[in-house]
């Protein structure tokens, strides 16, 4: 009998990646003599390659190697070597669909995620809007599978097994986290300005958590150029901050260290979803997106994300169109003491 080994397809970026690991484990888990390889670009490996004994990875530069029309059918004539037997695209766009197409042709069981485009329009329209709680990701990740006749139950906490990543893998400036203290992140970047809140109000927030809580060490994440700039301008000024992203330099050992965070501070970015694997809670700060479209961190609480409510919002699914007002009132309008107020609430039940 042929063994089943089913292929999951998901390029896009790390926060969209991040989002199907909670389904891929639920299904390893669920499925143990399910063969599982996930295709996915190269920075995705370290949320893959620990998950399940049955979990593979593969990775694929779609932007490189892997490019055109040319590179997609070498990558195929690849993939035809791992012998799958279905195709789980959770993509859906113009790479997977190509992908999926060959699949199709070759009469493997293919099934692919859907987008809900519709509703989400209807969501994010300025007339005739309707605001209400779309399915969630993770649930349109787990329709492909029951296509596929793997229906699950998404049950998942952490990547690490004791729930906590090893410090030990870190760096000697990390060093061990000592009872009394506050370990706190910080993430104040996204990919799209609409969903970042002002560095002043910011700082402000970073300002007060030092005050009421001076022993605490604040970690901030971020990447390259002026958001460096700024994130290096916080850790000269504040002994309590360090630059953890510029220190770590790789997803797997910032994974480590938000294990151990009491919370995180983030935009609707990449840095909830990581914290999310690790079962850190994040108080989520939301602008011209919302967390109704479904992309919530996996198991946050709503109660910790901080919005104001606008006829405007949300005017985009993923942050990426201009500000429908031109004054961006949806980050500018939430005041730095509701985060503070948030973080005082999560660390009092820590």
């Amino acid at each position: 009998m042929k063994t089943e080994h089913i292929l999951i397809i998901r390029f896009s970026a790390l926060g969209d990646v991040a989002m199907i690991v909670p389904v891929v484990y639920s299904l390893a888990h669920q499925y143990p003599h399910l063969r599982i390889t996930v295709l996915s670009r190269p920075f995705a490996r370290p949320l893959f390659e620990d998950l399940a004994p049955n979990v593979g990875f593969m990775e694929a530069d779609v932007k490189g190697e892997y490019r055109g029309v040319k590179g997609l059918n070498a990558l195929y004539r690849r993939l035809m070597a791992k012998n799958f037997t279905a195709i789980a695209d959770l993509h859906n766009i113009i790479r997977s669909k190509y992908l999926r197409l060959r699949f199709n042709l070759g009469r493997h069981k293919v099934a692919h995620v859907n987008k809900h485009h519709g509703e989400k329009r209807k969501l994010t329209t300025q007339n005739g809007k309707q605001l209400h709680q779309l399915s969630t990701a993770f649930q349109n990740y787990a329709d492909v599978f029951a296509e596929l006749g793997y229906p699950i139950d998404i049950q998942f906490t952490s990547i690490f097994p004791q729930e906590s990543g090893n410090l030990h893998l870190l760096p000697e400036t990390i060093g061990e986290r000592k009872g009394f203290q506050q370990w706190i992140g910080i993430a104040p970047f996204a990919a799209h300005n609409n969903k970042v809140y002002p560095i002043d109000k910011m700082e402000e927030v970073i300002q007060a958590i030092i005050k009421n809580h001076p022993s605490c060490r604040i970690f901030l994440f971020g990447g390259g150029g002026k958001e460096r700039e700024v994130i290096d301008g916080w850790q000269r000024k504040y002994d309590a901050c360090t630059n953890a992203s510029s220190l770590l330099r790789s997803i797997d050992k910032e994974l480590v260290l938000m294990s151990h965070l009491d919370v995180l501070v983030s935009m609707d970015s990449a840095n909830m979803h990581l914290a999310s694997l690790v079962n850190t809670p994040v108080v989520s700060v939301w602008g011209a997106t919302h967390p109704y479209a479904g992309f919530l961190g996996w198991n946050q609480d709503p109660a910790n994300v901080i919005q104001v409510d606008l006829p405007c919002r949300p005017c985009s699914v993923y942050g990426k169109k201009s500000c429908v007002r031109g004054d961006v009132a949806c980050m500018n309008q939430i005041q730095p003491i509701h985060i503070i107020n948030k973080v005082e609430e999560i660390l009092a039940k820590r």
